[in-house]
């Protein structure tokens, strides 16, 4: 039974060890990961899956330069200013496609999905073949990440199959992180921008304490003088 548990829980375990250095009040995203994720994204799910929230242009916060954005929007016969596109015409030809089902957008995946980018990662690299004493429903996929151990999407990811630009060696638990760590990004592509403003603002009113305490000791030495 305890061995049961701790299979269950160890893809958990693993992603929590991993680096996100996107966490934390002051965290700011790692640009080479969530990178490298968007080409997990554009080479593996966006095949399935929409994110119709962004736009070419936002790319450029990933570090991407223009000729690039442009690069990647004409490819698909669209301007950078223009959003990413459905795979699928509309939710009937989704639902065709994937046995009635329709992939969730992705835009915000990573702050709507309970655990976030950890369980996304979780998931991506919890796949396993199905155990001989397990018996699951048709078309249903064995999962270390999910209740139940059974869920309908097929595994997505396998080794090799992402060319990255850097040379990074593309493992399924490495597309994994990199995928969720863009996805998060996406999330909230003004993360960083926000906690700039919130060191600005923790500063500022720092050294205004300092300031108010200095003038304090100074008034009140006048009064006991």
């Amino acid at each position: 039974m305890r061995l049961a548990v701790a299979c269950l829980l160890l893809p958990a375990l693993l992603v929590s060890r991993q680096g996100w250095s996107f966490e934390g009040p002051f965290g700011s995203f790692d640009l080479a990961s969530a990178q490298r994720g968007y080409a997990v994204y554009a080479q593996v799910c966006a095949a399935c899956h929409s994110m119709r929230a962004l736009r070419f242009a936002d790319l450029a916060g990933l570090g991407l330069d223009t000729h690039d954005i442009h690069a990647i929007a004409a490819s698909h016969g669209l301007q950078a200013g223009d959003h990413f596109p459905s795979p699928y015409a509309n939710d009937v030809a989704a639902r065709a496609a994937n046995h009635g089902a329709v992939p969730p957008d992705q835009s915000r995946l990573a702050i709507t999905l309970p655990g976030g980018a950890r369980f996304i990662a979780a998931f991506l690299d919890g796949f396993l073949d199905t155990p001989r004493n397990v018996a699951l429903a048709p078309r249903m996929h064995y999962n270390l990440a999910v209740a139940g151990n059974a869920t309908a999407m097929p595994p997505p990811l396998h080794q090799g199959q992402v060319d990255y630009a850097d040379g990074t060696k593309a493992t399924v638990p490495h597309m994994a992180h990199d995928v969720a760590t863009f996805l998060a990004w996406a999330a909230q592509p003004h993360l960083q921008a926000r906690h700039r403003l919130g060191v600005q603002v923790i500063a500022y009113l720092t050294l205004l304490l300092g300031l108010v305490v200095i003038v304090k000791r100074r008034v009140w030495a006048n009064v006991r003088t």
